[in-house]
């Protein structure tokens, strides 16, 4: 069933090149060069699980694409604090045989003199063959690959989106379990402000069978628009809750998410609903054998550090495949995949 499904969109995406389903189902169809990557939804299915089979071939044989992009740069303009998502595009243009600029937080760059997002991509782009940024704005990215002549990733924009965490996620989840469907998914911490909860609700309800259990304080629940933009819209089965210990035994996958005090006007609400949620092997007796443990990390105190050696614990492995699918996002933006 996924298989018709996804290759009835690969049709539909490439008929404009009058392939034969034959051909197609040979050699596939990129149509991912020179685009850019704003939000989860910007790709099809079938752009998603081409940039999935090429980080597995990547992941086989990382040795074999470590020249796919020399003579390529890439401008990291990251506006925020980051270490994973910042680290892992440098990495993963650096394996690729390419190089790297760009500023690591926004007083080290002309934003403090009053520089606009349209005018720092217009600049940059004069040197560079491909751009990722992070923002605190929500929609910055936007803006800036409306004004790019080179293809924009948004790391990160605000409380908004994340869509290459949710690549990470997604190549995680897909090589870990096996799949994409069929899968209840409790999503648990600050589902108000996490922009990788909302991207992956985004991206996962495209997928069959899939079923959110969403569990957080009243203060941090999802956003009114994905619950009904999202979720309502598109039929999809959903419960809120607020303790975890009453459904974790449910659960194919947890993902945990730290409450971020940076998204926090008041200093007395953060400090009142920072450890709303720890999870810890008292909880992890009620779970599923099989059940995984994601995290978009940074973690602060909500998973135990005991945790860490339960098998079942795939946060680190989890930052890992980030840097594998962002090779591959990569390439295929920049069109230099073998």
């Amino acid at each position: 069933m996924r298989w018709r499904l996804l290759f009835r969109e690969q049709i539909k995406y490439c008929s404009t090149f009058k392939f034969s389903p034959e051909r197609l189902k040979r050699s596939g169809c990129n149509l991912l060069k020179g685009r850019n990557l704003i939000d989860p939804m910007d790709f099809s299915l079938v752009e998603l699980e081409e940039i999935f089979n090429y980080a597995d071939e990547i992941i086989k044989d990382p040795k074999d694409f470590s020249h796919v992009c020399d003579g390529k740069i890439l401008a990291t303009l990251f506006y925020e604090p980051s270490t994973r998502t910042r680290l892992s595009f440098e990495a993963a243009m650096l394996r690729l045989g390419g190089q790297v600029l760009g500023f690591s937080e926004a007083q080290s760059s002309s934003a403090s003199k009053g520089e606009s997002v349209a005018d720092t991509i217009r600049t940059v782009e004069c040197y560079a063959d491909i751009a990722a940024i992070r923002h605190p704005k929500e929609g910055a990215p936007k803006v800036a690959a409306m004004n790019s002549k080179i293809p924009v990733i948004n790391a990160g924009d605000g409380g908004h989106q994340h869509p290459t965490q949710t690549l990470t996620d997604l190549l995680t989840i897909r090589n870990i379990k096996g799949g994409l469907s069929n899968f209840t998914i409790g999503i648990c911490g600050d589902l108000k402000f996490g922009r990788t909860v909302h991207s992956l609700i985004k991206a996962m309800s495209r997928y069959e069978n899939i079923k959110f259990v969403l569990i957080a304080p009243n203060e941090l629940t999802i956003p009114k628009y994905i619950k009904l933009e999202v979720l309502e819209k598109n039929n999809i089965e959903f419960l809120e809750v607020e303790k975890l210990e009453d459904v974790i035994g449910n659960l194919d996958i947890l993902y945990m998410t730290r409450v971020q005090q940076e998204r926090f006007f008041n200093e007395e609400d953060y400090i009142r609903l920072k450890d709303s949620y720890i999870l810890d092997k008292d909880k992890m007796l009620k779970a599923k054998k099989d059940m995984i443990i994601l995290h978009p990390l940074p973690r602060v105190n909500e998973i135990a550090v005991e945790i860490d050696t339960d098998p079942r614990a795939c946060y680190f492995r989890q930052a890992k495949y980030g840097m594998y699918v962002r090779m591959a996002l990569i390439a295929k933006l920049l069109g230099v995949d073998k």
